[in-house]
């Protein structure tokens, strides 16, 4: 079998090609499965969302634009579906049927304000210094692996990761 890029399986993909939606998840099942288990232990959840990140891969195939490679991508989604399953079962163990008491409240407004207040922080990074900042914290790349990505050496994802991380702390000096 020849080995299809992934710009080709995509394009199959958005054809309804329930073919390449099957090669995707040979390929990329398992480092999906590996991403949520470092956020959730449970082995029939952890498979379980995975499942999840597949279909919910099929029901959005034509609207999905993948501006990095596919498995990062899949990764990306395997981690928001665990990390949405966790504020599920967070908020079902944790809040009880009575009125929650004003500190809950209190600490959620800010946990959502920071939240917005982060990415406002990296959407006033430079284009390029953004790029690499989120290659590297939401793509999990290593700092080679952005500069064979990016044609950039390694010395520059360091200076851009610097210049990132002092932005972020100035505009969070706030919450840090």
């Amino acid at each position: 079998m020849q080995v299809q890029s992934s710009h080709d399986i995509l394009a199959r993909l958005k054809s309804d090609d329930k073919g390449a939606l099957h090669a995707i998840f040979q390929s990329n099942y398992q480092p999906v499965c590996s991403a949520i288990q470092r956020l959730v232990p449970d082995h029939g959840i952890v498979e379980d969302l995975a499942q999840e990140v597949f279909l919910r891969f099929w029901q959005k195939r034509h609207q999905i634009e993948i501006t990095s490679s596919l498995s990062a991508y899949l990764r990306r989604m395997a981690i928001n579906e665990a990390l949405a399953y966790l504020r599920t079962q967070r908020f079902f163990e944790e809040v009880s049927p009575a009125v929650e008491s004003d500190s809950d409240a209190e600490a959620q407004v800010m946990h959502a304000e920071l939240e917005h207040n982060i990415q406002e922080a990296i959407s006033l990074l430079p284009p390029k210094c953004r790029v690499v900042f989120q290659l590297s914290r939401f793509e999990e790349l290593s700092y080679q692996e952005i500069a064979d990505k990016l044609g950039i050496s390694i010395k520059t994802v360091e200076n851009q990761m610097s210049k990132a991380l002092k932005v972020l702390r100035h505009q969070l000096k706030g919450y840090l």
